[in-house]
This record gives C-alpha cells, sequence and structure tokens, in this order.
C-alpha cells in the first residue's frame, strides 16, 4: 500500500489517501505536482483506493506539499510517520 500526503497551507495535519500499486501512487503525485507547476488554482478530487468511501476535494493554490511512501505494518506499529528527517551534521 502506498500512502500520498498532501499539506495544505496553515494546516499542521497532512491529508492522505492510499494507493494499492506503486505506479497507481507514482501517477497521483505526478498529477499533483503538473496541478502545482501549472500555476492555476484548480479544484482537485482525491480519492482513496483503501476506503472509497474516502474523498478530499483540495485547491491547488493552497497546497504547500506532496509526498509518496511505502505504508508497512512495521512504520505504523511504531507510530512512524513517512517523511524527511534533517541531520545536525
Amino acid at each position: 500500500m502506498y500512502l500520498i500526503e498532501v499539506t495544505l497551507k496553515a494546516n499542521p495535519l497532512a491529508l492522505g489517501v492510499q494507493r494499492k500499486e506503486q505506479q497507481a501512487a507514482e501517477a497521483l503525485y505526478q498529477n499533483i505536482l503538473t496541478a502545482l507547476k501549472s500555476g492555476q488554482p484548480t479544484v482537485l478530487e482525491l480519492t482513496c483506493e483503501r476506503h472509497p468511501e474516502k474523498r478530499i476535494a483540495v485547491n491547488t493554490s493552497e497546497v504547500t506539499a506532496v509526498q509518496v511512501s511505502e505504508k508497512s505494518s512495521s512504520n505504523s506499529n511504531l507510530g512512524l510517520r513517512a517523511g524527511f528527517a534533517t541531520s545536525n551534521s
């Protein structure tokens, strides 16, 4: 399972949807990235393959970040979230 998370301006929590296949997750990521790069505000409706009733509509002018990560049971058991680590070295 792959998790696509979208971070919005002035919202500390990321919104996420899931895809079963890596190719589908990458396609959604690229779709969101293309919308962001266009510079034209538009509404994207995102759906979740794991929970089809889960839908999110976001205005691209409010999106600050998008990330794709593989969701594994070991990460969820440890309470770890996907993301990028910074180093003080």
